[in-house]
Formats: C-alpha cells, structure tokens, sequence
C-alpha cells in the first residue's frame, strides 16, 4: 500500500489514524531505549569513576564489588572499549570514560533535581550521623524533638565508617552532623555543636573510690575504641603520660561504642567522647578512672546544602540540638587542648 492511499484510509478512519500514531510512538520510544545502556550499569559507572574505586562505589550504592564489575563489563561490552585500566593498586579512566563522564554526571545530578521537585512538599528530614553519636546522644534528642516539633519528622540513618563525609550529591540526606576538623564546602552550612574530647573511663564500681593512681592506670587493661590506637595515644601524649604509661596493644575495636561498652563491663579502660559517656557517668553506671580529658582536634558539626529547601525545619533541629548539647556537662574535669 503506497503512502497515498494509506493516508487515505486513515482520513476515512480516525480511530485506526491514532491507533497508528500511538504505534509509531511506542515504536520510537522502544528504538531510543534500546539505544542506551541500562541505567543501573551507568550508575556503577559513575561511581566507581568518582571514587577512583570498584569498593567505595559498591558501598554508596549498597552492592556488592563483583556487581560493579559485571555493570561495567556490561558497558564495556556495549561501547566496545575498555572504560578503567589498572597501574599498580591505582584504578585510572581510559580516554572514551573520561569523554563520558561529564555528560553522564550532569545527567544524574537532572534526575535528582527533578526527584527532589516531586520531593518538594516531603515533611522528612533524611539525617546522616556516626553510629556512637547516634545511640549515646543523639538518639534520644531526636525522640524529644519529634515529640516537640510532631510536623519536623527526622529519619535518621547512621553509619559506622566515613563519619567526617556525606556527599549530598549522591546520597539521599538532607543534612548530616559530622566528626570533622570544620574545612567544609562552600556550598554548605554548618554550626558546630560540640568539640571531640577524649577520657578515660571505666566500669562504673572501679572509680568509686576515687581516681586511680599511676600505678593502676600502668596495670589497666587497653581498650581502643580504634585499630590504629589513636585515641589512647593523643590522651597519653596530651597528659604527659606517655612515659609512665605505655601504649599497650590491648583489645581493638573498629567503633567507639565497642570500647565504651566493653570498659562498663569491666573488660579494661577504654577512651570515651567526653559528652557521649557524661549521661553514663552521672548516672552511675560509667567510671572515670582518670578526670582528665584532652581535646582530640576534631569536633561535630551539623551540615546541610545551602539554599536547602527545608531551611526553616533545618535551623530549628539546629536550634535544637545546640540547646540539648548546653543543656549537658560532666563536672569535675580537667581539659586539656
């Protein structure tokens, strides 16, 4: 049938002249999608380049590693060239990679400005923060907050690795409270809300005498709330101690809350967050074997992108939390900086 006459019949018959179109446009719509790769395997793509790494991408996408490398054989074998190549340990974009990233970046940050439009009457504030501040502090404050403020819901989400970052670009959070030095982007706000100081503490019967002796402390067992021993270190280095009193290997943790909890059972003595443990302390079941706290350098601070568009909701968690954080204090102790 020529051209013609089909127009023809399809100005005798409208029905069969739609019914045509919307073929010819699902037609064309199919052909464009299958022009392009599939989106997820996009997705590990622009991650894993990011982050210079197979790893830190599967954990911002919550996936495995061996899945972001099938998504990207998946694109490697679409493009018919190599997208990463390996020096050493270092992971490198090959030239056709580094050509499609740009676009591609622009392209998921449209798709989450355009997310968040449809998000724009969301009553949510999605919130980032270190487990051990999550479940010694935080926690609560937000219980009490919800109840005082029942049109400001937090969902709070909290992470035992990477405490000093969020990437508000990629992940889902409004705003985050970070271990931090205070060097932030530009583009964010931020207030500090407490400083990072570090003590000793112990189970809560092994203090009731009183401090310990040099003696004692020499004898304790070590907890570090680190692998690295870091905490312990600072402490001992900041008091003037470190000669007295080694740094023992002792037992390591990978989360400040371990070593917390392990020192109130009476495992050893463990550095603490001077503000995390003082609740503990005051009620008794917490021991502070040493009063002397040193400040570690770092502090916490509540951060969000600036111009967000929950700014009043924002400011008033911010408010909040600075008065929850006033409202605290563990007397009887020696800072050091």
């Amino acid at each position: 049938m020529s051209n013609d006459s089909y127009s023809l019949v399809c100005s005798e018959c409208p029905q069969k002249e739609n019914s045509h179109a919307r073929h010819d446009q699902n037609s064309w719509f199919d052909a464009v999608t299958r022009r392009l790769p599939p989106l997820y395997a996009l997705r590990a793509f622009e991650a894993a380049a990011r982050h210079a790494s197979f790893t830190r991408a599967a954990e911002e996408l919550a996936i495995t590693q061996s899945a972001v490398s099938r998504h990207i054989r998946t694109l490697e074998e679409y493009f018919a060239c190599r997208l990463f190549e390996r020096r050493g340990r270092s992971l490198h974009l090959t030239d056709p990679a580094r050509a499609l990233l740009p676009g591609l970046s622009d392209g998921f940050d449209a798709l989450e400005r355009a997310s968040a439009a449809l998000r724009a009457d969301d009553e949510v504030l999605r919130l980032k923060a270190p487990s051990t501040l999550t479940m010694r502090w935080l926690l609560a404050r937000l219980s009490h907050f919800r109840l005082a403020n029942p049109d400001s819901e937090v969902q709070l989400t909290s992470a035992w690795m990477d405490v000093d970052k969020v990437d508000f670009r990629h992940e889902p959070f409004d705003c985050a409270v970070l271990l931090s030095d205070g060097q932030f982007p530009d583009e964010w706000e931020s207030v500090l809300l407490f400083e990072e100081w570090l003590i000793p503490v112990c189970a809560a019967g092994d203090s009731e005498a009183g401090p310990w002796s040099l003696a004692r402390l020499r004898a304790a067992e070590q907890l570090h709330p680190t692998p690295d021993r870091r905490d312990w270190r600072r402490w001992l280095q900041a008091t003037g101690l470190i000669e007295q009193v080694p740094l023992k290997t002792g037992q390591l943790f990978d989360m400040l809350e371990l070593g917390i909890v392990a020192a109130a059972r009476g495992y050893g003595v463990s550095i603490g967050d001077l503000l995390m443990v003082a609740e503990d302390v005051n009620a008794g079941r917490l021991g502070v074997p040493w009063p002397t706290a040193v400040f570690s350098g770092d502090s916490y601070y509540m951060v969000w992108p600036r111009g967000h568009r929950a700014q009043t909701r924002l400011q008033r968690l911010r408010d909040y939390l600075l008065a929850e954080v006033a409202a605290l204090a563990l007397p009887g102790v020696e800072r050091l900086r």
